[in-house]
């Protein structure tokens, strides 16, 4: 019969149908219960179905199977349909799918379909890709025309999976002469409140937008980011014809992901207290820069094929992040630096402290960094809310697991939340702890087995190190972080007054 839990849906749903023929019908082996509809997809241990009733998933040892769709009851071949951005699948999803057949053992042979194959020539899998707007890759994903959807923005109703990361930076043709931009000058400019270059400190000439269409991904996501639909003179349809034209227009600007800049100069940027935001590597994976772009894939909650699923657990391994990372854009691999070493951290938590923020909060602050390195694994948290986003609950699964393999042995490892300066200092310090033991709470789910002296520490530091302009919503949002800091277990903290603790 059906296994655990899904005996008890497949009882409640196992009646018979009436009305017109479906293509297989599902009988439970005494006979007794049975449902029909339309084969979604075999796996060689799971039907997936549509019925009247909705979606099914059902274990195939607990049924027999009638029908002109029924497949044969083995392992069949695995039909892979990927959709969504094509920028970000052109870049990685071949690499990828070779690689994952290399790891497994298989043969691989490109061509579309991308073929997996056994030893033997046979073969295990089909692996397609068809590009689509963000809505119809939603619509493929939620009516069974497609396993996969690459994408920027995570959908309520999908589950997801961070891939990789990218950064979108303002670029300019190299002979354009402004040496940066403020991110208060850059959302004017998308917004269509700027048209000639004097208007942001650039020569008397007039400015010109450009842009890909307004259904790609990268547009959609930017405007998720401006809050509105960014007013663009000029689109194109893809992200290399933009960093083209753009690099041959003195007097243009466009937003794209840093790894398709292409022969356009990527312009600084400023936030609007003047702090750079660089697209460094850690700050790409920390989310610190303020446009990092997150490249998911996106996956229905129903339960996938198995080379599906296996090639979603490929993604996170060494091999899959070194493919990733020679493609240009940013892996997820854990980056690490001496918190100490970033010097511009250390000037903005000077630049930016409060008027409550005293020259003892500096000190206690400068001696908990002292000897530690951060790690790029970053919390933040969706708006308004307690619930981690996506890509920190995918940071949280990494943590998670580098912890269960012992990974962190003869290391100390400290929570620390920050906050933004609204508010009293006091206040925001008791913020920036909560959401430390929020992020620690969370862990201890992931890995109830472990003791407490191999999770990490928490501490709260409050608005002490900021690392963008309070004055601004977004610079507020990426203050309001727990970082993830360790250090050899042996070494402890200095207080502000010198002591250890």
């Amino acid at each position: 019969m059906v296994k655990g839990a899904r005996a008890a849906v497949f009882a409640a749903l196992l009646i018979p149908v009436q009305g017109g023929a479906q293509d297989i019908t599902l009988t439970s082996r005494d006979g007794a219960l049975s449902v029909a509809g339309t084969l979604n997809g075999y796996d060689g241990e799971f039907f997936r179905m549509q019925t009247p009733f909705g979606p099914l998933t059902v274990d195939a040892e607990g049924v027999t199977c009638d029908g002109p769709a029924c497949p044969e009851m083995t392992a069949p071949k695995a039909v892979i349909a990927i959709t969504g951005s094509a920028d970000m699948a052109s870049r990685l999803l071949e690499p990828l799918v070779r690689e994952f057949a290399k790891t497994h053992g298989w043969g691989y042979r490109a061509g579309t379909p991308m073929i997996l194959t056994t030893a033997e020539g046979e073969t295990l899998a089909e692996v397609s890709f068809t590009p689509a707007t963000p809505e119809a890759a939603r619509d493929a994903l939620l009516t069974g025309g497609a396993q996969l959807a690459f994408s920027s923005l995570t959908e309520p109703d999908l589950g997801s999976q961070s891939v990789a990361l990218d950064a979108m930076v303002p670029i300019v043709a190299t002979d354009n002469p402004v040496p940066r931009i403020a991110t208060t000058d850059l959302a004017r400019v998308l917004s269509g409140e700027v048209s000639n270059w004097s208007e942001i400190g650039g020569p008397d000439m007039p400015l010109v937008l450009h842009g890909l269409q307004a259904e790609s991904d990268l547009a959609r996501a930017l405007a998720a980011r401006l809050g509105r639909d960014p007013v663009v003179a000029v689109r194109h349809g893809s992200a290399a014809e933009l960093a083209l034209a753009v690099a041959r227009d003195p007097w243009a600007l466009a937003v794209t992901g840093r790894s398709e800049a292409g022969a356009a100069r990527v312009l600084p940027l400023t936030d609007s207290c003047g702090f750079p935001l660089s697209p460094g590597r850690l700050a790409v994976k920390a989310q610190d820069y303020p446009l990092t772009l997150p490249v998911f894939l996106l996956k229905p909650r129903h339960r996938l094929p198995l080379v599906a699923r296996d090639f979603l657990a490929f993604l996170s391994t060494p091999a899959a992040q070194a493919v990733i990372a020679r493609t240009g854009l940013t892996d997820r691999s854990v980056e690490r630096l001496a918190v100490g070493a970033d010097g511009t951290r250390l000037i903005n938590a000077i630049k930016g402290a409060g008027e409550e923020t005293t020259l003892a909060d500096l000190q206690a602050l400068v001696g908990a960094m002292e000897g530690a390195d951060r790690l790029s694994l970053t919390f933040r948290f969706e708006e308004g809310t307690t619930t981690l986003d996506a890509a920190s609950r995918d940071n949280l699964a990494d943590l998670a697991q580098m912890l269960e393999a012992g990974l962190f042995k003869g290391q100390a490892l400290t929570l620390a939340g920050f906050s933004d300066g609204e508010g009293s200092a006091a206040t925001n310090r008791d913020l920036a702890l909560g959401r430390a033991e929020a992020v620690l709470a969370a862990l201890e789910l992931l890995v109830p087995g472990l003791e407490v002296g191999q999770l990490p520490q928490v501490e709260g530091f409050g608005e002490a190190l900021p690392m963008a302009c309070d004055r601004v919503p977004a610079g507020r949002r990426l203050n309001r972080r727990v970082e993830l800091w360790m250090r050899p277990a042996f070494q402890q903290p200095i207080r502000g007054d010198g002591e250890v603790p």
